[in-house]
């Protein structure tokens, strides 16, 4: 269908670039089960999904096609492959950048990652980068893009997202009662990591949608405000745990300190029981394709 899309109310709008992808699926659940009030979610997809309030676009499509909006929600990127393949994620922060002028929005939230801290424990946002693999490499490159932006009206903000439970290395074995290898360590326990449940991400993403975009961070760590064993995910999950020991090039612990996010959203409340994160996410059905 050609023509401008009519949002009911643009400021209160927002549109998620890459809804198709393991996260964007998994986002959407939470919000058809419960619509955040007083806001209007637009998808956008490069496949064909003919289902309310989605737009099949890529980058180089009529522009008309997309609807006015105050916040932009770029979840698109590339999480693995070659250095070429990565580099995606700053031509992908580019294009999002462009399709938030032309939506008229007030906000753009890119989607980082805790990788670019590499093994660091307690991060904030003032700690040095340090990432250790190419995909944090090409997240602290779209970072180091998006820095450059400066765009009247437009207020860009990188999100530096947790885990989120089923959508990380454990997804294939919390969705199965299959064993799960993991690696133990000297205290005889396996890795830490910061985690967040996908209902607390789209509860995050509306909050900040609301916000006033003048005052946002340029910068945001996203997780719940406890790290989390991942044997305790696989327990909750009821499955076996198969160990191994750690190589030496192991972590045990990456986790990020959230203090910027409870001050900036304190009623937001954000799951931290392994149990209820487990609960939430086969109720949710997620799907553990990429």
């Amino acid at each position: 269908m050609a023509g401008k899309r009519v949002a009911h109310d643009p400021s209160s709008s927002v549109l998620i670039l890459g809804s198709g992808g393991r996260l964007g699926r998994m986002l959407r659940r939470v919000w058809t089960a419960f619509p955040p009030p007083g806001m209007e979610i637009w998808y956008q997809t490069r496949g064909d999904r003919p289902c309310e309030r989605t737009i099949r676009w890529s980058p180089g499509d009529d522009p008309d096609l997309l609807p006015d909006c105050g916040t932009v929600v770029a979840l698109w990127g590339s999480t693995s492959g070659d250095a070429a393949a990565l580099e995606a994620n700053v031509t992908l922060a580019r294009d999002s950048r462009d399709v938030a002028l032309t939506c008229g929005a007030a906000r753009l939230f890119h989607l980082s990652s805790a990788a670019v801290y590499g093994p660091a424990q307690n991060a904030t946002e003032a700690t040095p980068p340090a990432p250790i693999n190419p995909y944090g490499h090409s997240k602290l490159a779209m970072e180091q893009a998006v820095a450059g932006f400066d765009d009247a009206g437009l207020h860009h903000c990188c999100l530096r997202l947790a885990n989120v439970v089923g959508a990380d290395s454990l997804a294939a074995g919390l969705a199965s009662q299959s064993p799960v290898t993991l690696d133990r360590f000297s205290d005889g326990n396996g890795p830490r990591r910061s985690y967040i449940g996908a209902t607390d991400v789209a509860n995050v993403l509306i909050a900040l949608a609301r916000y006033p975009a003048k005052d946002l961070p340029r910068i945001l760590n996203v997780a719940a405000h406890e790290p989390i064993a991942m044997q305790d995910l696989i327990a909750a999950a009821g499955n076996a745990i198969l160990w191994r020991d750690a190589p030496v090039a192991a972590v045990q612990e990456v986790t990020m300190n959230t203090g910027a996010l409870r001050r900036l959203l304190p009623d937001v409340t954000l799951e931290t029981d392994p149990p209820a994160l487990v609960a939430e996410l086969r109720q949710q059905g997620a799907s553990t394709k990429p």
